[in-house]
């Protein structure tokens, strides 16, 4: 099974989305068409992206006025007085949930808890595939969407819309799994511009910016298609689809999602593991798979868990900007943490032919992302032979492209001409202060705000901040020390 894609835990308490149906009048419903067709134009049009900060700004306006035209009552209860349902619900079902129960933890809301001790791998919990939310055992009605481009190219939508189809009609068998959904997350999509700019000097504000831009054009996208469509999924979700309630199913699918064997075996699906994801996240080996004889999916303890204590599992090796922008959570002691440093060859460059022909015999891309990580070892061997090649002469990549001891190029201790070395740590030092000067606070000032009172969203942007600022001093110190040596 593919490894877990993101937090699964939220701080909203009340469950998802009320499925009750809202009216709203020809006028407005009118006005609601236009400012999706403005929303559409903004999120694809090209001229408009390239400002990627003003787009959001424009779009956010836009969104403003939709959210004011959709806005309606939910119902409102707590997602803990569910839980009783919602365990005979997998019990009834042929899930085993021995000495598991829900609980609330601080910092976490709701996680699962050992009601016995576990020892290291022990098998914790199964959950059987006719349990497991995906387009195979949840909403049929999707079927009519088939050849709908994002519904057949985007696993990710098809389950998204998967999820509103199933919220909203009468009597569905997910009602106790969807009851038992947070009402709203704290991924990019449910921050304000004010809590946005404080990404401002962060890689990870493109990414968000970006995740933003791409769910208000397919929010204005399937608008439209409900809107202008007859059929059963349309019959279910026109009168109810709004930005928000597509923000909510689109974050459910972001921090739960995983990847299972398709019933044939033939491919991997996106999925959704009721209690499995209830589970946070911790530092660790992966220990869920799905097992092809029993149909099922098992989770194997992470490490000894004491009766009483909160069981982790781990998401897997994923950066904080990535926890941050698809998770809504940023993990402080993150070891497998990175900042992601955006290389390339220029197209005007003299020598671009030679470099990206080395390049791709080393089989690194001309083009792409290398990670700085945390400790004592942040250069890799990928960004160290790729900062080789963009500084090498027509002489050493002459040689370089006839010798067949490319690889050594890897290596901290290959023997290179001593002005290539030197042109890789000066373009490294002059990068990271860079780098570290794009940010509107030093390290000690975000450290110091951490130490006070912050709303959740402010606080998260600000710690992505010192994990991002921590990998960039290490960094820059190791490669101080590597040119006083």
């Amino acid at each position: 099974m593919g490894r877990k894609k993101s937090h699964v835990s939220s701080r909203g308490k009340q469950p998802g989305p009320s499925p009750q149906q809202r009216h709203i009048s020809a006028a407005k419903r009118n006005e609601l068409n236009v400012l999706c067709e403005k929303l559409f134009h903004l999120s694809s049009n090209p001229a408009y992206v390239t400002q990627s900060w003003n787009n959001y700004l424009d779009i956010s306006e836009v969104l403003l006025k939709v959210k004011r035209l959709e806005e309606m009552k939910t119902e409102s209860s707590q997602r803990s007085q569910g839980i009783g349902q919602f365990m005979d619900w997998l019990i009834e079902n042929g899930a085993h949930v021995d000495n598991l129960s829900i609980a609330e933890f601080s910092g976490y809301d709701l996680g699962l808890r050992a009601e016995t001790d576990f020892a290291e791998s022990q098998l914790i919990l199964e959950i059987p595939r006719t349990l497991i939310f995906n387009t195979y055992t949840a909403a049929p009605e999707l079927t009519v969407l088939q050849n709908d481009p994002l519904v057949q190219h985007m696993p990710q939508v098809a389950l998204a819309i998967a999820l509103l189809i199933e919220r909203h009609k009468e009597n569905s068998k997910w009602k106790p799994y969807l009851d038992m959904l947070p009402n709203s997350y704290n991924t990019v999509l449910y921050m304000k511009t004010n809590d946005m700019i404080e990404l401002k000097g962060s890689p990870t504000l493109e990414a968000a910016l970006k995740q933003c831009r791409n769910i208000a054009r397919q929010y204005s996208y399937f608008n439209k298609v409900f809107q202008n469509t007859n059929n059963a999924v349309s019959a279910i979700l026109k009168d109810v689809f709004t930005y928000e309630r597509y923000c909510w199913a689109v974050s459910t699918v972001m921090t739960r999602q995983n990847l299972v064997p398709s019933p044939d075996g033939s491919r991997m699906i996106h999925a959704l593991i009721p209690m499995w994801d209830m589970c946070n996240h911790e530092n660790g080996r992966i220990t869920t798979d799905f097992n092809a004889t029993s149909d099922r999916c098992e989770c194997y303890a992470l490490r000894d868990f004491k009766k009483g204590e909160q069981i982790f599992i781990s998401y897997g090796p994923r950066t904080n900007s990535d926890f941050f922008v698809h998770s809504g959570f940023v993990c402080m002691n993150n070891e497998q943490d990175g900042f992601k440093l955006r290389l390339g060859i220029s197209k005007a460059d003299s020598l671009q032919k030679e470099r990206i022909e080395l390049l791709s015999k080393l089989d690194l891309p001309s083009v792409g992302e290398f990670l700085l990580k945390p400790g004592t070892e942040p250069i890799s061997d990928t960004l160290l032979a790729f900062l080789r090649v963009f500084s090498m002469r027509k002489a050493e990549l002459t040689h370089w492209l006839r010798s067949d001891k490319v690889f050594d190029l890897k290596h901290v201790d290959c023997a290179l001409e001593t002005v290539v070395e030197e042109n890789v740590r000066k373009f490294l030092l002059t990068r990271l202060q860079l780098l570290i000067a794009n940010y509107p606070t030093t390290l000690k000032e975000d450290l110091k705000l951490l130490e006070t009172t912050l709303p959740q969203m402010k606080k998260m942007a600000i710690q992505l901040r010192v994990t991002e600022k921590r990998i960039l001093s290490g960094a820059l110190e190791y490669v101080e020390q590597w040119i006083k040596a």
